[in-house]
């Protein structure tokens, strides 16, 4: 299984920190995971495999094929890019700007809105196509 998730991560060209930050989870922690010393629970495991939009069987080893994961393709991402900095500049142009309780968002956690926002919307795609890809049309 660890073989599997950093295989995926690096598929999605994450690091460690911002997989953690997708599944609440800290970069050592993924570290644990990859290196074998530590299993994922359940909930995680869900996490892992919605993100990735593969099953948790396949997750866990007990099937060969990643065969029901759709694929951003150059076009999808850069939808993805123009849409996320669209997004960042509507939430910048309000009248306080970001912030967090009151206070402004540090670049810190301005970088880890952005992985999130853009997260999201790479799992909004993955969801899109699944559901309305044609059969024939499925790989």
């Amino acid at each position: 299984m660890n073989n599997r998730i950093r295989e995926l991560r690096k598929q999605h060209k994450m690091t460690m920190k911002e997989l953690g930050a997708v599944v609440g989870l800290a970069e050592s922690t993924i570290s644990q995971y990859e290196t074998g010393k530590r299993q994922p629970d359940n909930e995680t495991l869900l996490k892992l495999g919605e993100y990735f939009n593969t099953s948790v069987d396949y997750l866990l080893g007990s099937t060969r094929t990643n065969e029901n994961a759709p694929t951003l393709t150059q076009k999808d991402e850069r939808d993805i890019e123009k849409r996320l900095q669209n997004t960042i500049e509507e939430l910048e142009s309000l009248q306080d700007g970001l912030t967090f309780s009151g206070e402004a968002l540090d670049d810190e956690s301005r970088e880890l809105l952005a992985i999130s926002l853009k997260n999201s919307l790479e799992i909004a795609k993955r969801a899109a196509k699944q559901k309305y890809t044609p059969k024939k049309y499925k790989k």
